[in-house]
This record gives C-alpha cells, structure tokens and sequence, in this order.
C-alpha cells in the first residue's frame, strides 16, 4: 500500500497508508490529517484540500485540469505546485508522495 506524507504548515509530519484508487484527499480525510478540511467531499467545488506537491513528485501526480485550475483560484497562497488532493488519485507510482499544507485552508 502506498504511503503518503502530509507536512502541516507547523512542519510537523503525517505518514499514512493509502489505498490505491483512493485519492490524497480521501486518505488524509481518513487518517484525520489535520488541515485538510475537504468540505465540497471530493466534488472539485471548493478549493479546502489544496496542497503543495513536492517538486520531485509533480511530474507523477499530472497537472491540474481546467476545473481543478478554477477551483485554485480560490485557494490561498496558490505556488506553482498547488493542487487540490481530491484530484490526485493515488497509484503505485504515488509510494512516497509528500505534499505540503499551506497555513490555512480558507
């Protein structure tokens, strides 16, 4: 099972398991991850599950599609590795992703 690291804004570091099929927003939502508070539920209609993805993994994890890019304009701090995790899938590939929180969802 792929595991993915969470950094919360503080530095402080969660490593979870995470089914593969499921996305990085469902695995921190089910490991209770603090800081991604996911309120449209994985629908890309809010912007409250951005993250930063490592630099090394965004090449695996894709780029944004037009409506996750709309979404992120709603996002605080967008930088360019900014993606809302509801749109990530996880896959094998994915063992070892970290992606980074920003300070506040809102």
């Amino acid at each position: 099972m792929p595991k993915i690291t969470y950094i919360e804004h503080s530095g402080k570091e969660h490593v979870v398991d995470a089914p593969v099929g499921q996305t990085v927003m469902e695995a921190a939502v089910k490991h209770a991850v603090p800081g991604i508070d996911a309120d449209c539920g994985g629908a890309c209609a809010c912007a409250t599950c951005h993250v930063y993805v490592d630099e090394a993994w965004a090449d695996k994890t894709g780029e944004a599609g037009s409506m996750e890019q709309s979404m992120l304009d709603f996002a605080n701090d967008v930088e360019p590795t900014s993606r809302l995790s509801c749109q990530i899938k996880i896959s094998e590939a994915l063992d070892g992703l970290v992606v980074r929180l920003p300070k506040s969802q809102h």
